[in-house]
């Protein structure tokens, strides 16, 4: 109470000293707007407006236990000073920290008597009047100093819009990379022996040359045999044929049983909706949930040590549920640049929550939470 009635009583020349560099700078600079100076001189009041309200959060953080964060830095999109004054007159938040500034000074004298009289003489009610006043004094940060829930949308959608940039980029190298590595090497190696047993039979003149160009060409069949496996399961890694015609269960069973669990994984898939008519999801979060649930059960395979896992999907209301168990050693967590990090931001950036839990010793916990989306009927 003590700290917060001392920060009360230091708003009166926090107020006075925000008020006098708010109102002189910002009337030098818009009285000066049609001159060179006139604008970036506004730009760097809006800017010393913006470091006042930047105090401002930190005390109502410390003192009156406000939850507000720390907004992004303004966004320059051109050098020097031109991208300068650009950046802070469209910025919303400096404009606001500005009128905070202004404001800060008729609250300030209010809060300052106000306290003051209660310190002196009414000290029986100055718990209260404190209380009252440090709720309108982290009010008016909160409201003001605050980026705002439709900047903190469109920061959100910023990174969301990044991330699956990434993901995308990362996705085209792996396929490159497999294509590559895997069936194009192996078509180059099937067209060099067809060419060697073309040539072979057209030199034929012995059965050891007929039996050499044979064993060629058997060779040839092995290669594209092993190509098309290749293709097979790179196009199942880009997206399976199965899920797009039969859907997540059918999916999901085909993934579990690939799966080298020793005690094999349970999948129990139930997408109906309150009226018992069962639905699918768009095929966007269709894929989302499928892949997820793909990497988790290879994490478990690889890492986890676990004799039995299950998957239970479903859904409730408008969202897709996940949940992937296994009884392992534990210790799984989201760390940077891990799998588990890389599938928390995919189902981010589509509104989606991504909880582990894993205790060392286990079991492991992962639940997911996906929008549902119904896809559009189509003819």
């Amino acid at each position: 109470m003590w700290r917060q009635a001392g920060q009360l009583l230091l708003n009166l020349p926090v107020g006075i000293a925000g008020f006098v560099f708010a109102v002189t700078l910002l009337s030098i600079g818009l009285a000066l707007s049609v001159t060179v100076v006139g604008l970036p001189l506004l730009a760097a009041g809006l800017a010393g407006c913006r470091a006042l309200g930047g105090a401002a959060r930190r005390r109502a953080r410390s003192v009156h236990g406000s939850g507000v964060s720390e907004p992004p830095p303004v966004c320059r999109t051109r050098p020097g000073i031109t991208g300068y004054a650009i950046a802070h007159l469209t910025d919303a938040l400096s404009w606001r920290s500005a009128l905070y500034c202004v404001l800060l000074l008729p609250w300030g004298v209010l809060s300052f008597a106000l306290t003051l009289v209660c310190v002196i003489a009414g000290w029986p009610v100055l718990p209260w009047v404190v209380r009252f006043e440090s709720a309108v004094d982290r009010m008016l940060v909160e409201t003001l100093l605050f980026p705002g829930a439709l900047s903190e949308r469109v920061r959100e959608l910023e990174d969301d819009r990044g991330t699956v940039v990434d993901t995308a980029a990362a996705d085209l190298r792996r396929i490159e990379r497999d294509l590559h590595d895997g069936a194009q090497a192996r078509l180059v190696a099937l067209a060099m022996d067809l060419g060697m047993a073309k040539e072979r039979l057209r030199e034929t003149e012995t059965p050891e040359d007929v039996r050499a160009a044979a064993q060629m060409v058997d060779n040839a069949h092995g290669e594209v045999k092993l190509a098309l496996q290749e293709l097979r399961d790179l196009a199942r890694g880009i997206h399976p044929a199965v899920l797009t015609d039969r859907g997540l269960d059918a999916a999901l069973s085909s993934v579990a049983a690939r799966c080298t669990v020793p005690g094999g994984v349970k999948v129990h898939v139930e997408l109906s909706d309150g009226n018992g008519a069962v639905e699918r999801p768009d095929s966007a979060v269709e894929g989302i949930a499928y892949f997820t649930v793909s990497e988790l059960l290879t994490n478990i395979s690889k890492h986890a040590g676990a004799g039995s896992a299950t998957v239970d999907v479903w859904r409730a209301g408008e969202q897709l549920m996940l949940l992937v168990r296994d009884d392992g050693k534990g210790g799984a967590a989201p760390y940077p640049g891990s799998g588990l990090a890389g599938l928390a931001e995919r189902i981010r950036a589509v509104d989606g929550v991504f909880l582990v839990e894993s205790p060392h010793g286990g079991p492991t916990t992962v639940t997911v939470e996906l929008p549902w989306r119904t896809r559009a009927a189509r003819r």
